[in-house]
């Protein structure tokens, strides 16, 4: 598929497909045109990939974990994970805990300003 249908059928803009690309994130292949050929395993990958980002994890961390993925939500352990991959996930995971602690924190302030501006208004 060319890259207008992968960037319609994931949501995903065009220029933000190149990204990946740069990033290795994503490997087409190349026609012999030179036009880009994307195989229909990408649209699964770059669903995986906006997710992570989504989540919050860096590209380069992401590009270090993609080859451990299948399908969503399958993770393959092809190998023992090193250490320091195991250090930067748990640190990830850990700066992900405090920024849900932060949202959590500030929608509660949200909610009750809400409400007392609502409850004065009666």
């Amino acid at each position: 598929m060319r890259i207008g249908e992968l960037s319609e059928r994931t949501g995903t803009p065009r220029r933000l497909l190149r990204y990946y690309e740069e990033q290795a994130l994503i490997i087409p292949d190349r026609c012999a045109n030179g036009y880009r050929a994307y195989d229909e395993r990408l649209v699964d990958r770059v669903l995986q990939i906006r997710g992570l980002l989504d989540a919050g994890l860096p590209t380069r961390i992401i590009k270090r974990i993609l080859p451990c993925l299948g399908k969503p939500r399958t993770i393959h352990f092809s190998d023992a994970i090193p250490p320091e991959m195991i250090a930067t996930l748990e640190n990830e995971r850990d700066r992900m805990t405090e920024r849900i602690r932060c949202l959590t924190r500030n929608r509660d302030a949200i909610a009750g300003y809400l409400d007392a501006v609502l409850t004065n208004d009666d």
